[in-house]
């Protein structure tokens, strides 16, 4: 007996048992589906039910992983069309995930620019209310300058 033959395939799990792996809703599952986003056909019981594999399960995490990042929607079928194809067009998969990732480190640049706004504001609130100084803060009343608000 070989080490496949004695190995047991995990069971499969329901569409439930699947969003809660994954934090989609059975609605957002369907949609994949719909959409053509994931990489093989979901089983099926007899009576209709979806099936999920261990490895629809992992590649729906990738999908989460992606579309958190706000890789476009376009771009995940893209990528998923490609996957499903199989080996042969990884070049076509590298150039889409390097622009996702380019987009991705643009955005992070700019909410590190956020936060660095933020914590300056932060700063000269705390430093006035610790002075008992806060009035004044960016009265439009008053016509004080927006930077000191």
């Amino acid at each position: 007996m070989t080490t496949a033959e004695t190995r047991e395939e995990p069971e499969p799990l329901s569409i439930g048992e699947v969003a809660g792996r994954t934090g989609l809703s059975v609605h957002a599952l369907r949609f994949y589906e719909r959409e053509g986003l994931l990489v093989g056909p979901v089983r099926r019981t007899s009576g209709g039910r979806r099936r999920y594999t261990a490895a629809d399960v992992d590649w729906l995490l990738i999908c989460v992983r992606l579309r958190e990042s706000a890789m476009p929607l376009a771009d995940l079928k893209r990528f998923a069309e490609l996957v499903r194809q199989g080996p042969g067009n990884e070049a076509e998969r590298l150039r889409l995930l390097d622009a996702h990732q380019q987009r991705v480190e643009a955005r992070i640049r700019a909410l590190e620019d956020c936060r660095s706004l933020i914590a300056w504001k932060v700063g000269v609130y705390a430093e006035h209310l610790d002075r008992g100084e806060a009035g004044g803060l960016w009265d439009p009343r008053a016509g004080s300058a927006p930077g000191a608000g």
